[in-house]
């Protein structure tokens, strides 16, 4: 795994994500690559970082951060799959090209502003915001690559992209539920 390689294209995803998006549609789906240089890492990171700063200020002990990064990772890289299931399934409806390769692409750099704005969680408060504006991020991100990866018509983006936000939301409550 090249550190410097993910980074780079967490800047580029977060700075010019048209441009990235293109880039990423032209690369091969190697569903396993991607989890391990580039998704793992980052939920990994994601989630070490979210369970320190519930050691730190919420008085979780050691075995309980373990318990937390390990579950809170393993379910966001499972739910990266059925993210992606999803995007594959819901494309026809919306005239889109079915395409899991590419579903799985969008469902896998989809969440990097919310991975990446997770480090802001150490900070008390304005970190939490950071990390909630990430997040939303993270949805804007799913509106620029949906059309350059699932191919839909142009008037059938937005309502693509609120399904497919829609599913999300589920699939994060249902995360929740079982951590």
């Amino acid at each position: 795994m090249d550190f410097t390689t993910l980074i780079a294209r967490v800047q580029r995803l977060l700075t010019s994500p048209a441009t990235e998006w293109d880039v990423i549609a032209g690369e091969a789906a190697d569903v396993a690559k991607i989890y391990v240089n580039y998704a793992g890492p980052l939920a990994l990171a994601a989630m070490l970082l979210t369970g320190l700063a519930l050691m730190l200020y919420a008085g979780l002990g050691l075995g309980g951060f373990v318990q937390f990064v390990i579950v809170q990772t393993v379910l966001s890289l499972i739910g990266v799959y059925v993210v992606a299931f999803v995007i594959n399934a819901l494309a026809p409806t919306f005239g889109a090209t079915a395409d899991m390769g590419q579903a799985f692409k969008l469902a896998a750099y989809t969440p990097t502003a919310a991975w990446a704005g997770a480090i802001f969680n150490i900070v008390p408060v304005l970190g939490q915001i950071i990390a909630l504006v990430a997040a939303l991020y993270s949805l804007y991100l799913l509106y620029v690559g949906l059309p350059k990866l699932m191919r839909p018509p142009e008037d059938k983006v937005v309502v693509y992209t609120l399904s497919i936000i829609g599913v999300v939301i589920v699939v994060t409550i249902a995360a929740r539920l079982i951590a």
